[in-house]
């Protein structure tokens, strides 16, 4: 595998070139993560409304691969890739995330963070760190932080804890 080394922009903070959503699941860490990892599962609610998922291959594992399609309501197809680089079970996934093409500009690094709470429900964390804050301004002008949410409103409906 290989991935091309990612230089951020030196003269933006991270909070320049960062979008953070957060979400509390009515369900079990757990549970989360297995939607996050298990291919079936993955594609019954990521991506946002109205677009099907289609997984070619998924290795969650530090140095694994997951390759899938997402295809929008016009029809119009978009491949992407998750590099995985940290994998800690139930609590945290980092990738990079773009197409499945090597050697994407536009990829940027996500961060999956689940913490359990006392009664039960999990805190999803999500963090996109953009190379340079103009990409990040690029995605919030489409629509990221609504697209996103639309996701995590299907990940909750899909876990039964909405």
């Amino acid at each position: 595998m290989t991935t091309t080394p990612r230089i951020p922009d030196q003269t933006a903070s991270a909070l320049e070139r960062e979008i953070v959503l957060v979400r509390v699941l009515d369900a079990p860490r757990d549970a989360v993560f297995a939607a996050w990892t298990d291919p079936e599962a993955f594609c019954q609610w990521f991506g946002p409304d109205g677009f099907i998922c289609t997984v070619k291959k998924m290795d969650v594992r530090p140095g694994g691969r997951a390759c899938f399609d997402m295809a929008a309501p016009d029809g119009t197809v978009f491949t992407n890739r998750f590099d995985y680089l940290e994998v800690v079970p139930s609590e945290r996934l980092v990738m990079d995330h773009g197409s499945d093409v090597d050697a994407d500009p536009a990829r940027f690094r996500v961060t999956v963070s689940l913490d359990e709470q006392a009664d039960g429900k999990t805190v999803l964390t999500l963090r996109k760190l953009h190379p340079t804050a103009e990409q990040r301004n690029e995605k919030l002008g489409f629509g990221a932080v609504e697209l996103g949410l639309q996701t995590m409103q299907k990940l909750a409906n899909h876990l039964g804890a909405t």
